[in-house]
């Protein structure tokens, strides 16, 4: 548990304390922030007139490269033939191509296209933008806090998908 010391300077310090607790504590503070953080941002997703289904999976391909429809699907944590109308939809819209696998032609690669990629990014950058907006009020050594605290959190991040 954290005490303030002083209203008026808001220092924090550590009390005594159990660690799985503690370290719970800080899981579900940092779930629920990162939630509504990302629920903010999405409000910017309606401007690249596609829906969150579609912009979700050309976000797998464009920043996770080219893949199975399966493995696709997996990563969207949907059913293959759920998948297979976000990528129909993709098609249509430019937005992917779709190539049949040379040895298994039951086998399709989904690729994000050039607009695909760039409608991606175009929407990235302007939830990016809400975000720096959102925090625009902070001190410099809050937002030196939360760029050591994104580091942290990718590290820790990095080495749980490495013990897996």
């Amino acid at each position: 548990m954290l005490a303030v010391l002083s209203d008026r300077n808001a220092k924090l310090c550590r009390m005594p304390r159990s660690k799985e607790p503690f370290r719970l504590e800080v899981a579900d503070r940092l779930h629920s922030a990162a939630i509504h953080l990302l629920r903010h941002a999405r409000k910017q997703d309606v401007l690249a007139r596609v829906g969150p289904a579609r912009l979700s999976a050309l976000s797998v391909l464009v920043f996770g490269g080219p893949m199975a429809l399966g493995q696709l699907a997996a990563a969207e944590q949907v059913k293959a033939p759920t998948m297979s109308r976000i990528v129909a939809g993709l098609k249509r819209s430019g937005l992917a191509k779709i190539q049949t696998d040379s040895k298994d032609a039951r086998r399709i690669r989904v690729t994000a296209t050039p607009k695909g990629e760039r409608l991606l990014q175009q929407a990235r950058a302007r939830r990016v933008r809400l975000v720096a907006e959102t925090l625009s009020g902070l001190r410099d050594a809050e937002m030196d806090t939360l760029l050591r605290a994104a580091e942290l959190m990718e590290r820790a991040v990095g080495q749980s998908a490495g013990r897996k």
